[in-house]
């Protein structure tokens, strides 16, 4: 991990014990005492998707650099969390839920940028919503995190948000406009029926009901939706299935650390004439790399990957320039390395305004009321809003093929 440049105080707290931090103690004051203000990110660095969050951590420090770790009289201070755990090779629920307590009982929070996975998110939210801790995600697409539309689970979204206050965002569109997405990726590719697997995590099982909704709407036929077992050691007989419904094209919808190599390879075995889909869980160079333990290079010109980052050529100056000095200092950036960068740089911005630049008293109420305030933002992804349900107005995804283990847009989509 490369460590900012500047007067940032950067606090990486790796292996911190999931049952050593206690019950979350009682709602912290709003106003922020002192001069000192801490910002929270809790990712995976531990498994397939440590890369993809070692990006959106790396965004996140290009913002803080940006302000140079100062707003007005404030500094502030960075904490960096594992959500993750060695023995479970991705984000792990005790850990997560570790971590929002332990930004709970921190009196300087002012914000929380997390989780990679919505999973996670489904645990932090509630926590941080009792604390009044402005949350931010660069990388959660679950629709239920937010909204009762179609797709939703029962008690979605209200379970998340016990104070009756919205205290979660995202820069990132959500599975509503993946799965649209997706629909209109399959269509253009030819497909006459789709079969969906997915890895019943909330991500996978969240995009694979929406879009099987959406591909109703859109009279693409669905020939089945099927959940698979994250930690099998095999999928030879699950794949069977699928070949037997007729399916020409599958959707593999789940996180790449759910054993999606080996199923997108005994997949592609029992359906050698299929076109193969993945959601935005599989993109990352873990699944779509053999040298990184990835799929191998053969199935490289049957792949075809939904994701809401596009090249920089169909970005704005403000998103080119970005993307170039990412390169610069980290090498060829991950989809959601610039959406750590806009998360974080949202969170700072409105920290400013809602300390007029750091002259006033910091309060968690008002940073969360600025986020939410947010219309026709310019910003490195381009020009958004933060709707009244915390989701972004960005509607596009692209659709990537894989070259050589690396991924290549193809073409832009509207959701």
């Amino acid at each position: 991990m490369k460590r900012a440049r500047g007067a940032l105080l950067l606090v990486v707290l790796a292996g911190l014990a999931a049952t050593g931090c206690g019950a979350a103690r009682a709602p912290a004051a709003d106003r922020i005492e002192g001069r000192t203000l801490t910002i929270y990110s809790s990712t995976p660095f531990q498994g397939a998707s440590a890369l993809g969050a070692q990006a959106v951590l790396n965004g996140e420090l290009m913002a803080l650099e940006r302000v140079h770790a100062q707003i007005g009289r404030y500094r502030l201070v960075f904490k960096v969390l594992d959500d993750s755990t060695p023995q479970g090779g991705g984000w792990d629920p005790g850990q997560t839920t570790a971590n929002a307590r332990l930004a709970v009982s921190d009196p300087t929070t002012i914000g929380y940028v997390g989780e990679f996975n919505s999973g996670g998110s489904a645990i932090s939210i509630p926590i941080l919503n009792r604390a009044g801790i402005p949350q931010l995600s660069a990388s959660d697409t679950a629709v239920g995190l937010t909204s009762s539309v179609p797709g939703a689970s029962p008690g979605e979204p209200g379970k998340y948000y016990p104070t009756g206050v919205r205290t979660f965002a995202r820069v990132v569109p959500n599975d509503t406009v993946q799965a649209a997405a997706q629909v209109r990726l399959q269509q253009a590719a030819g497909c006459a029926k789709s079969f969906v697997l997915d890895d019943e995590d909330v991500d996978g099982a969240d995009t694979a009901s929406t879009f099987q909704l959406a591909a109703r709407a859109a009279g693409l036929p669905v020939a089945g939706v099927e959940g698979f077992d994250s930690r099998a050691g095999d999928y030879t007989a699950l794949a069977a299935g699928v070949a037997r419904t007729g399916a020409d094209c599958v959707l593999i919808s789940a996180d790449t650390e759910n054993h999606a190599v080996l199923l997108t390879e005994q997949v592609a075995a029992a359906l050698p004439h299929a076109k193969l889909f993945g959601t935005a869980g599989l993109a990352e160079s873990t699944f779509t790399d053999e040298s990184q333990g990835g799929v191998p290079v053969a199935l490289d010109h049957r792949l075809l990957i939904t994701v809401a980052s596009v090249n920089g050529a169909s970005y704005r100056a403000a998103g080119r320039t970005f993307l170039a000095a990412y390169a610069r200092r980290y090498g060829p950036p991950e989809p959601y390395a610039i959406f750590g960068y806009e998360a974080m740089t949202l969170l700072l911005d409105a920290i400013s305004r809602a300390t007029r630049h750091g002259t006033e008293p910091a309060e968690r109420s008002k940073v969360r009321a600025v986020i939410f305030a947010t219309r026709d933002r310019n910003s490195v992804l381009g020009t958004y809003s933060i709707d009244l349900s915390g989701d972004t107005t960005l509607r596009w995804y692209g659709a990537y093929r894989v070259v050589g283990g690396r991924l290549r847009l193809w073409r832009v989509l509207a959701g």
